[in-house]
């Protein structure tokens, strides 16, 4: 086991009903002057925006709405963001909606507190040492940003996608009512299910020895959301299954599978610059890219996945064949994302293989000439886990 340092701040308030408590929530944390940061007329639509502002209301809490949150969050609305937030004198910032939504908020707090171009932060230019405090209510269970350290934001100029990781960027609070996401399209929730499925794996394939508790507890998650997975999508309505959703993709990404052990997160790398360039839907565009890496990297280390195959997909064990073994529960997680509606391949996002040489350039603008740590992978590796995602 590594050394580590784990550090989780958030207030978590689960449940029915649970967003009823953010006008507290806000008094609890001495927020006078709220930036509200949502997307589209859902939560409008579904009353939960209604039901917010009244809380705020009811709290004596002055707030200002800044809607139009969009996937893949681009610079232009976190400079909008910014500008109103220091206009109107902001000492908070509430996100509700997903993690689009959660990570424009993050970088809008950023800036807000940052006296030049809030893009320095991403660009390595300038240091994190302040941001305005951030609260979530959360109506999309996928990118686990209610709980993590990263805030990821594409610049449009150049589309480049990036984050960055700073406990500055950790909400204060979450509030996370699993009926908030029953009306979330299958599609929708089948992405944000392997989203969460992705930052496992990315925290699971380590080059790290002796790690068997957080395995375990990898496993364990993993296993549950495949099992929720299945009941959400075919019973929309299924309580349980969507309260061990939300709270899945939370442990997937608040750090505490991670301790102990070097993380990898090569294939969001690879990812983030199918989404960059295709506006692609980031756990669609996860589902095409880590198959094609564990393929890839199935001989690095043939027992980690074959332990990932007998305990996480059912596979029966076969100790004189680990890598049969290994390629069947990859296959299963591959059947698995098809099952659920997700796509595998590049025609399934509609990326093209002639743009290959485009993806990697920008890759290396924004990671280097190498990338990941549970295999180096090289420019050569890269163009070759994308040429299997074509497939």
């Amino acid at each position: 086991m590594e050394n580590f340092r784990f550090y989780s701040p958030t207030e978590f308030v689960f449940g029915r009903q649970a967003e009823r408590e953010v006008g507290k929530l806000l008094q609890k944390h001495k927020a006078t002057r709220v930036l509200v940061h949502f997307g589209g007329g859902s939560i409008i639509q579904s009353g939960l925006l209604g039901r917010v502002e009244s809380a705020m209301k009811d709290a004596g809490v002055y707030y200002v709405l800044f809607g139009g949150a969009v996937p893949n969050p681009r610079s232009g609305l976190v400079y909008q963001g910014i500008e109103l937030a220091r206009a109107e004198q902001i000492d908070f910032v509430l996100a509700v909606g997903g993690g689009s939504a959660i990570d424009s908020a993050k970088a809008i707090a950023l800036g807000a507190a940052y006296p030049g171009d809030f893009w320095d932060l991403y660009d390595g230019k300038a240091k994190i040492v302040a941001a305005l405090p951030v609260g979530v209510v959360l109506t999309i269970p996928a990118a686990g940003s209610e709980a993590s350290a990263s805030a990821v934001i594409t610049h449009e100029k150049g589309m480049l996608k990036r984050g960055v990781l700073s406990d500055f960027n950790r909400p204060k609070f979450a509030i996370i009512n699993p009926e908030l996401t029953y009306t979330l399209p299958p599609y929708q929730t089948a992405a944000g299910v392997t989203d969460m499925m992705a930052h496992i794996f990315e925290r699971y394939l380590t080059p790290s020895k002796h790690v068997e508790l957080t395995d375990q507890l990898c496993e364990a998650t993993l296993r549950a959301i495949v099992g929720a997975a299945r009941i959400a999508i075919r019973e929309p309505l299924n309580y349980e299954a969507r309260a061990t959703i939300c709270w899945a993709g939370t442990i997937a990404h608040n750090g505490s599978l991670g301790v102990g052990r070097i993380e990898d997160w090569s294939t969001h790398g690879l990812e983030h610059e199918l989404s960059a360039l295709y506006d692609v839907t980031h756990g669609a565009g996860l589902a095409v890219m880590f198959p094609a890496f564990m393929k890839y990297t199935v001989d690095v280390d043939v027992e980690r996945y074959r332990r990932l195959a007998v305990n996480v997909w059912g596979v029966p064990d076969d100790p004189d064949h680990p890598k049969r073994v290994a390629l069947a529960g990859i296959a299963a997680f591959e059947a698995f994302l098809k099952d659920i509606g997700m796509p595998t391949t590049f025609e399934g996002i509609g990326a093209k293989r002639e743009d290959i040489e485009t993806l990697l350039d920008k890759l290396e603008i924004n990671r280097g000439k190498t990338l990941g740590s549970f295999m180096k992978l090289t420019r050569s590796d890269c163009r070759n886990i994308y040429l299997l995602a074509c497939e």
